[in-house]
């Protein structure tokens, strides 16, 4: 396609960041193409790595899993179920047997690790890896597979919480990834009557699009506050966004009138995490004057910040946590993500206390899937919302999806020295440099940055390069997302508009995780040019 007129960009502009991407991936490739060059997609947040050990541990699982079915029934193209009854022995002396296999290493001291450490009983702890790996069963229980939960929340426990043993009471739902997690959050708090139509919610923005768009929806139609990160800091004496939220911002939460906090921590697309005395201005707003206060915080990004505290540790009784695997582990195609609630919650003592007939006709939608619907947890109740809770017995994620993630746990929680956490980091962090460094613009890592994504404010950095008078002629003569059709169309970059995520609106967001090293030297040098012609042209007018 042919760059677009202002007319066109104008309505461009009006549609999810995700769509627009489409648009300007079309445009790219079709330049590549007829140029024989490369496309730079910054623009989607999946990494280009992958963690080895859970995977290679996985397919040789497998194998063990293959001869426990032809043990117990062996026809050739057809095999029985394995048994658990002396099957943590037997894979005890498999691993032995085949030690040199990729990932038996691994998959043996995973085994280990829930013996000794998690307390499981052998055959029990072997069986649901066996039977789960080959997907014979639906999920039991629905909500999540007991072994596979118990791994899973002692990593949460260390990603989220820094190891604190005093919010360790939580359950677990394994969801496919954390989109899903969204919207089974939204549905469950509709269907019970803590979020009603015309409610107010706030959203930390900005924000991933999909929580500003969810509410909108008609079966929704919430009202919502923006409670927006409009913190500064100054960079060789000039003022930038550090994305943190003010006590101005953050006082909005007092209000009885908002019945949930959406937060993305660290951000999206901010990239930073909540500083500690925000976090302790969110809990004394609730304490003192909004105890009811739901809070939903997707920690997606936690594990590329150093020392993160989740909200879901900081104010466990108010606070539910959203993780998901696919950053981290490089697993986006997986699905893999989890759902947590303390079981000392507000979710389930509002429920409670809503009037009796509140409580009778929330019961009545569970009624046929417990004789005391109403003791039904908010938890299963999500499960069960998954389903539209007639399909309840049918819910959960698939058995191989969490066993895999339950090895994607031990990863983590068996390097103790933490060499994935470091290379993780370091890929994201000297890509920030890189990125900001061709730029020419450079920008000190924050303490509090996880560097995922980069939300370059276009308009800040051209008053800072070449004025005011600049910066107002710019922003008069294009419409924001201009820059990225001329990114687009030659040198073939992709990149975000930082409007659909309520950023300001000449703003791009830049993954620091999907492409190369080279790829963000080039796309900070691109930009450079970028400005620099808009530059000539404003010299000219």
């Amino acid at each position: 396609m042919d760059m677009p007129t202002r007319k066109q960009e104008k309505a461009y502009e009006k549609l999810s960041p995700f769509e627009v991407k489409n648009v300007l991936i079309d445009m790219a490739s079709k330049h590549a193409r007829a140029t024989s060059s490369a496309m730079l997609n910054a623009g989607r947040g999946n990494p280009n790595w992958i963690a080895t050990d859970a995977r290679e541990a996985f397919f040789t699982l497998g194998r063990f899993a293959m001869t426990e079915s032809r043990r117990v029934w062996d026809d050739g193209i057809l095999a029985g179920l394995p048994e658990k009854e002396g099957i943590g022995a037997r894979f005890a002396n498999w691993l032995g047997v085949n030690s040199m296999l990729p990932g038996a290493d691994f998959l043996r001291r995973s085994f280990q690790y829930g013996l000794n450490i998690l307390g499981f009983d052998a055959d029990e702890w072997a069986f649901e890896l066996c039977d789960g790996i080959l997907g014979g069963h639906y999920p039991t229980p629905d909500r999540m597979m007991p072994c596979c939960e118990g791994v899973v929340r002692e990593y949460i426990i260390e990603e989220l919480e820094q190891g604190n043993r005093q919010n360790q009471d939580f359950d677990l739902f394994a969801t496919e990834g954390a989109t899903a997690a969204m919207v089974y959050i939204f549905r469950s708090l509709l269907n019970n009557g803590l979020l009603k139509q015309g409610d107010t919610i706030a959203l930390g923005t900005p924000i991933f699009t999909p929580y500003i768009e969810i509410p909108d929806l008609p079966w929704y139609a919430l009202k919502t506050v923006q409670v927006y990160a409009d913190g500064t800091e100054l960079v060789d004496g000039e003022p930038r966004h550090s994305w943190q939220y003010s006590d101005k911002e953050l006082e909005k939460l007092a209000d009885p009138k908002v019945k949930v906090f959406f937060i993305v921590n660290p951000s999206n697309p901010g990239s930073v995490e909540i500083s500690p005395e925000s976090a302790q201005k969110i809990k004394n707003i609730v304490a003192s004057k909004n105890p009811q206060l739901m809070i939903v915080s997707d920690d997606v990004y936690s594990s590329f910040a150093d020392n993160y505290h989740s909200l879901f540790d900081t104010i466990p009784y108010n606070t539910i946590c959203s993780y998901s695997f696919s950053k981290y582990f490089g697993c986006t195609g997986w699905r893999l993500g989890v759902i947590g609630v303390h079981r000392k919650n507000v979710f389930d003592d509002m429920i409670a206390a809503m009037p009796a007939a509140q409580r009778i006709k929330t019961a009545k939608l569970y009624s046929e899937l417990a004789v005391d619907p109403e003791a039904i947890k908010f938890i299963d109740r999500m499960v069960a919302d998954s389903r539209d809770i007639a399909l309840n017995h049918t819910a959960g994620l698939s058995v191989p999806q969490q066993v895999q993630m339950a090895l994607f746990a031990l990863c983590a929680l068996i390097d103790k020295a933490g060499a994935y956490n470091r290379l993780t980091k370091d890929i994201v962090r000297r890509r920030y440099r890189d990125f900001w460094g061709n730029l020419k613009w450079p920008r000190p890592l924050s303490p509090n940055s996880s560097a995922y994504y980069q939300l370059l404010d276009v308009s800040l950095w051209a008053k800072e390069k070449y004025g005011d008078d600049f910066a107002d002629w710019l922003q008069k003569n294009f419409e924001p997302i201009d820059i990225l059709f001329r990114l687009a169309e030659n040198p073939n970059v992709v990149l975000l508009p930082g409007e659909g995520f309520d950023a300001p609106g000449w703003s791009v967001r830049v993954s620091m995780a999907n492409l190369p090293d080279h790829a963000y030297r080039e796309i900070g040098h691109d930009l450079v040019t970028i400005l620099d012609e808009y530059y000539s042209q404003y010299k000219k007018a």
